[in-house]
């Protein structure tokens, strides 16, 4: 593979299906970067973002360090709150994100990312994984949210037409694996980050 191999950004709203979709890009040879854990980095007790966060958001520090479910409380209720955590934070993750690509040099790689933004991969392309709204609600039931939880959660989010428009390429994900399979072979060969036979995933 001559040049920097391919770079893509995984994305869409929460239970979409972005982490499965990783999973099989993966098996197809894909380096996976998971960017929301590079963000639970910064926010502990000894990562970059952490001094200012805790002092803008005192009341989400318990014990000397920031709970992140409180901290989720506040930010998911109130858009300006989240736009301000994601300027403090998005600058580190950001800086540690391209430290992990540096790892891959000779790899695509795909970074999964909740918030993605300009500030965190500007000139990456964008595939956004697609789910209808029953289906996510069915999926976050599932993983024990209340209600409340979920519709703050989504409420905080893009809306399903922002995510589609936001796409350089859609992976629609129906709940069913074996097509959904089909969808993430297709689209890595069209960004070229097929670098293993495509009948390696299932």
């Amino acid at each position: 593979m001559s040049g920097t191999p391919p770079r893509v950004v995984v994305t869409g709203g929460i239970g979409s299906g972005k982490s499965l979709v990783c999973s099989l890009l993966c098996a197809l040879g894909t380096a996976v970067i998971d960017a929301d854990a590079l963000g639970h980095a910064v926010l502990a007790p000894d990562g970059e973002a952490f001094a200012r966060v805790a002092a803008r958001w005192p009341q989400a520090v318990s014990e000397g360090r920031i709970d992140r479910s409180a901290l989720g409380m506040i930010v998911f209720s109130d858009p300006a709150q989240l736009t301000e955590l994601m300027t403090i934070t998005h600058p580190h993750i950001r800086a540690r994100l391209l430290r992990e690509v540096d790892r891959y040099p000779d790899r695509p790689v795909a970074a999964e990312i909740s918030a993605p933004s300009k500030e965190l991969t500007p000139d990456w392309p964008v595939l956004v994984v697609d789910a209808d709204p029953g289906t996510i609600r069915t999926r976050l039931r599932e993983r024990g949210m209340s209600e409340g939880d979920i519709e703050r959660r989504i409420g905080s989010q893009r809306s399903r037409r922002e995510w589609l428009e936001m796409a350089d390429r859609v992976i629609p994900n129906r709940s069913d694996r074996g097509a959904l399979a089909e969808e993430v072979k297709r689209a890595a060969r069209e960004f070229g980050i097929l670098s293993q036979p495509p009948d390696t995933i299932r």
